[in-house]
């Protein structure tokens, strides 16, 4: 017998599913999870948490409890935040975070963190890439996939906004490259005043021009602004590597098409709620769970 952790066991199991080739009428299947799944549809998109607002003061073994009642298969865990998952952990207390979530029934875990790269001072700017740095060592330590950082910004002080996106991109490059040595994804959010926009996200990684800067699809209204949404996924599609929802309520927001694109493109990595804090947390996960799922036709 291969001694398989709970995540490389969901790891492994993922992939044979994704391999397997089903021909013939649409057939419907029972999944684990007891939601019905045409056998000829691309697999549903996995639900995770970020932790920011709703699970902000809670510490990893809540994180563990609320996500496993309610179904939930990823966490990123927002830095600053009571789980305190931060650089000051020792060896041994890294290893102990890793182990707590591998034995966990999430499927893994990553880390947002609030460094940006817009700053017009060098030692600001400085500060926020070696952050990131130790963060990203961070994110080896404890198993993570990938570390969430921001633009942020056009400028802090009147820098032109063209130069404000080379010095990003060029700050993500660096970050990227040190990152993959670790195994570790360097996700930037389209997020930040100015820089919220897909075609400012995509100027920038064509700056960065490295395969080792992915981006974090946010969600921002803005996304369905002129060329229009399909045109703006697509700008950034091939990089998405991690995916921020809010209220999926929301009728402004095409979050239906937002799944069909992702499907489309064998999104394969999770759908984070980033949502607000409430008296009954798990109710409202599971609430979301279900819109989650009926807006993919799972329900």
């Amino acid at each position: 017998m291969i001694n398989l952790n709970r995540r490389d066991f969901f790891k492994k199991s993922a992939l044979l599913s994704g391999g397997l080739a089903v021909g013939g009428a649409a057939a419907e299947s029972q999944g684990d999870e007891g939601v019905k799944v045409s056998a000829t549809k691309k697999p549903l998109l996995k639900l995770g948490l970020m932790s920011y607002n709703l699970a902000r003061n809670w510490d990893i073994e809540t994180i563990i409890k609320n996500c496993t009642e309610a179904k939930f298969q990823h966490v990123e865990l927002r830095t600053t935040h009571a789980h305190k998952v931060e650089v000051n952990l020792s060896k041994a207390q890294r290893k102990e975070v890793r182990k707590r979530f591998e034995d966990s029934a999430l499927e893994a875990i990553s880390l947002a963190s609030g460094f940006s790269y817009h700053h017009a001072d060098a030692a600001r700017l400085r500060e926020n890439i070696e952050g990131t740095k130790e963060y990203t060592k961070l994110a080896h330590d404890i198993g993570a996939l990938g570390i969430r950082v921001f633009p942020n910004a056009v400028s802090d002080k009147g820098v032109s906004m063209e130069k404000t996106l080379e010095q990003i991109g060029k700050a993500v490059r660096e970050c990227g490259e040190f990152a993959k040595d670790y195994g570790v994804e360097i996700r930037l959010a389209n997020h930040g005043r100015g820089t919220n926009r897909v075609q400012v996200t995509r100027k920038i990684l064509d700056y960065a021009d490295s395969p080792h800067v992915y981006v974090n699809w946010n969600c921002d209204g803005s996304d369905i602004e002129a060329p229009g949404f399909e045109s703006n996924f697509n700008l950034v599609k091939d990089r998405i590597s991690n995916l921020h929802m809010h209220d999926l309520f929301n009728e402004q927001y095409p979050y239906r098409k937002l799944f069909q694109l992702l499907r489309e493109n064998n999104y394969s990595r999770y759908c984070d709620a980033e949502i607000g804090e409430s008296k009954e947390p798990v109710i409202l996960m599971k609430y979301y769970r279900g819109l989650f799922l009926a807006l993919q036709d799972a329900l």
